[in-house]
């Protein structure tokens, strides 16, 4: 029992803010440092090889989040489900969730693996990559996406923990990658001058390591993820497998239809030529940095919601939905206020490129929409995916990822003739969209009958 409770963490007991923040820091931690090695890799290429290596980086980087996106979303929905079960007491269905998900991402990994093994210079293309970065951006994509099996390890690692309510061995997962990708992106692309390839090499590398740390503590933790890693257990189990690809669909295809929105977007961005690309790419970490702690609450507050829902305490579920709004509210202040007085220095932590810092002046004001969304849609996803409801899943896919985030960007890119800022305005005010679906379904309470149905006797407390 001791070791259980050390793994097993109950998430729908104390106050509210006080169970967000201890679960969410080690994933707020975790994200920054994987921003930190990834954008590690842009100012040591953008520094020793300049806008050429850094915009190759940058495109990489999208043509990257193209395979990873199967990885998030079943990861993302095995996380949801194991917190449900955890509430719901069910340990038999998280062993057969553990074995699932294994049996199902690492199959996923190798034939994604091998089917961009074959078109990935049409994806380039597709791209508009400029001919004098494709080089580059072809060494950089190769090597990435061979260390794709580790990517989709981590995740589903990561997932089974923070499911039970463990997110301090994910960051420890993390933090090993960051410090073997950082010092072996200073050697390579410095000293030994292996520029984009260099850079790419040593996030693999990072990866791996990372992977590997984080199987071995999950195989000397099985007695209490119930999971023995026997063989035969490496199946698909028959009662999990239909709520994972239920519930993991509908979240593969929002981050498929926002990746490949995003993606379009930049092939008009990319037309633009080499210093379009690298602001772009920029901004993109930068924006990231509020993006973990936006994923970080979503997560964290998804997970919260699950095990309220799976218990029946149905009256925690909005103190969920509003701390993750304030919660995140305060560090996107803080760095809309940064970026808006000192938007030079933050670029220039890139490049010192005077034609990339002259083109960053004009990105602030779509950097302020930006944070807005990314502070107003944590609360909605945590809601949604807490919830467990698939369609309303797929519809923030379709809407966000490919009626807005395109619809709004030949929009204004091509209809209205405003060039590139167009193109940025309209991937910006997307971000709004599941803000109002989630509104809506909060303010409706539908996601009321989502509720457990094996927890009377809780519900019959939680409601009195």
């Amino acid at each position: 029992m001791k070791k259980e409770k050390r793994i097993i963490q109950d998430l729908t007991v104390g106050s509210v803010p006080g169970t967000m923040l201890r679960f969410a820091t080690p994933m707020l931690l975790s994200g920054f440092l994987q921003m930190v090695y990834n954008m590690v890799d842009m100012m040591v290429v953008g520094h020793f090889v300049g806008t050429e290596g850094l915009s190759a980086v940058s495109i990489g980087g999208e043509v990257l989040m193209l395979i990873t996106f199967v990885a998030m979303g079943f990861s993302n929905a095995g996380q949801i489900l194991i917190s449900r079960y955890v509430g719901e007491q069910r340990k038999d269905l998280i062993g057969e969730m553990v074995g699932t998900l294994f049996t199902l991402l690492m199959s996923l990994a190798v034939v994604i693996l091998a089917v961009f093994l074959l078109i990935y210079q049409d994806i380039i293309r597709w791209l508009n990559t400029p001919p004098e970065i494709w080089e580059y951006t072809r060494q950089y994509c190769i090597t990435c996406v061979l260390g794709v099996v580790f990517i989709y390890g981590y995740n589903l690692v990561s997932a089974i923990m923070r499911g039970m309510g463990d997110s301090r061995h994910p960051f420890q997962f993390i933090a090993i990658a960051s410090v073997v990708n950082v010092v072996l992106d200073l050697l390579f692309v410095g000293p030994l001058g292996m520029g984009p390839l260099g850079a790419a090499l040593a996030t693999v590398i990072g990866q791996a390591v990372s992977f590997i740390f984080a199987l071995r503590l999950l195989y000397l933790k099985r007695e209490e993820i119930y999971f023995d890693f026997q063989p035969r257990h490496f199946r698909i189990g028959k009662q999990v497998i239909r709520p994972l690809v239920s519930l993991g669909i509908p979240m593969v295809i929002q981050s498929a239809a926002v990746t490949f929105s995003m993606l379009f977007v930049n092939s008009y961005v990319n037309t633009y030529g080499t210093t379009a690309v690298a602001v772009t790419g920029v901004a993109r970490k930068l924006e990231g940095m509020i993006g973990v702690v936006s994923q970080a609450i979503s997560s964290a507050g998804g997970a919260m919601i699950a095990q309220a829902l799976g218990a029946g305490k149905i009256r925690r579920v909005p103190k969920v939905v509003w701390t993750a709004l304030w919660v995140v509210a305060i560090p996107a202040s803080v760095f809309a206020l940064i970026t808006w007085l000192k938007p030079e220095w933050l670029f220039g932590i890139f490049s010192d490129d005077p034609a990339v810092l002259a083109m960053a002046v004009t990105y602030v004001p779509i950097a302020m929409v930006q944070y807005l969304g990314a502070t107003l849609r944590p609360a909605s996803f945590a809601l949604i995916n807490g919830s467990g409801h698939s369609f309303l899943n797929l519809m923030v896919a379709l809407l966000d990822g490919v009626a807005a985030r395109i619809g709004l960007a030949l929009l204004l890119g091509v209809t209205l003739g405003w060039g590139i800022r167009g193109f940025w305005y309209g991937n910006a005010f997307a971000g709004l969209v599941p803000f109002l679906i989630g509104s809506v379904y909060l303010l409706s309470g539908a996601w009321k009958k989502r509720a457990s149905q094996g927890q009377p006797a809780q519900k019959e407390k939680e409601n009195s």
